[in-house]
């Protein structure tokens, strides 16, 4: 049976940026959860609106961002520090949304997608739901993934608790994902792919498409 959703241990929102005193508090992360939400698929055309942050004692953060907002310094330093490992559910989108919104270049990556491909090769469900629900024993409700995120000021109850569910079992997820890679001597083979995360989000933030095609 699936686990029943619990309250966060803290669930914080900010407007453009995280305070000094929450980025003080991250810092020391080993490993954090995020997810991005937008107004669409286009990087470009459709605009950041929300970033969603977990940590390892389940304290959520939602960062509302604004119409031609550019910067967020705090945020920058969390997600560009080295020894803090990222983690994202399709990774290429979230690193490319806000390196074309905020300039903000995500390192290291671990991506569960990508990891599942790797390590589920007897499944062909690879999204957060059956990912999360098969590690972590969770059912997600994805209901509201199709929302107007533009909405920064009036966003509904139903859509912060889906953002915040979404990152919140990522890390789960992550350890699990890990462990199955290392039993089946395909970790070394997902690092590699991660690494080259960066590479292809700035290939689709150019509109560059197929170019491993013969």
């Amino acid at each position: 049976m699936p686990q029943k959703f619990e309250e966060p241990a803290t669930f914080k929102i900010f407007d453009k940026d995280i305070d000094n005193e929450t980025e003080i508090a991250l810092s020391s992360s080993l490993a954090l959860a995020i997810d991005t939400e937008a107004m669409g698929l286009i990087h470009g055309r459709d605009r950041l609106c929300l970033i969603q942050i977990c940590d390892e004692l389940d304290n959520v953060i939602c960062v509302r961002i604004e119409k031609n907002q550019h910067s967020a310094p705090n945020l920058k330093s969390i997600l560009e520090k080295e020894a803090i490992e990222k983690v994202f559910h399709f990774a290429r989108f979230d690193v490319a949304a806000l390196a074309s919104n905020l300039n903000i270049e995500v390192n290291p990556i671990f991506c569960t997608k990508i990891a599942s491909k790797i390590g589920r090769t007897y499944s062909p469900r690879h999204g957060l739901k059956e990912v999360v629900m098969e590690t972590v024993g969770v059912e997600l409700d994805k209901q509201a993934q199709s929302s107007d995120w533009g909405r920064i000021g009036d966003l509904t109850q139903k859509q912060l608790i889906y953002a915040s569910n979404d990152v919140r079992y990522l890390l789960g997820a992550k350890q699990k994902l890990e462990e199955m890679l290392k039993r089946e001597d395909r970790w070394e083979l997902a690092q590699k792919c991660f690494k080259c995360i960066p590479t292809f989000s700035e290939l689709d933030r150019r509109r560059f498409t197929n170019i491993f095609d013969h």
